[in-house]
């Protein structure tokens, strides 16, 4: 999915901003940057599991989005977050200042269904990843 997101981008010429979480902490991969097919590469690496502090990457998004905005006013934004919904805490978010999407990757037998609560809490549009043709 990820993959075909980032084609996508090359071709449309649109500038990624990409937020990981995991290991315990949020880390930027790239600001702002033109697609490219390095990105196809970087996935290779590109590890998930548990324990991530996802509500604190979505806030730090939320101040480089503003930060962009201000910088950039006429940049159309859109937010993509592919979760599980698999938070300890979810206190109350607020919504993100731009259209947004929420795909829930969570798989199992055990589904919690997090990830859609999350999604009506950032007022963002939410998809199962098994929804996605």
């Amino acid at each position: 999915m990820l993959a075909q997101l980032f084609d996508d981008a090359y071709r449309q010429r649109a500038r990624l901003a990409l937020l990981t979480v995991s290991h315990g902490s949020p880390r930027w991969q790239h600001h702002g940057l033109k697609a490219g097919p390095a990105l196809q590469a970087w996935l290779t690496t590109l590890g998930a599991g548990g324990g991530t502090p996802l509500l604190e990457a979505i806030e730090e998004a939320r101040q480089w989005l503003g930060k962009r905005r201000k910088r950039y006013p006429a940049e159309a934004q859109r937010v993509l977050i592919v979760t599980d919904g698999r938070v300890k805490d979810a206190p109350s978010i607020l919504a993100l200042q731009c259209p947004s999407l929420l795909i829930d990757i969570e798989r199992g037998p055990i589904r919690l269904g997090k990830a859609a609560a999350l999604a009506r809490q950032l007022a963002a549009e939410y998809v199962h990843i098994d929804a996605l043709s």
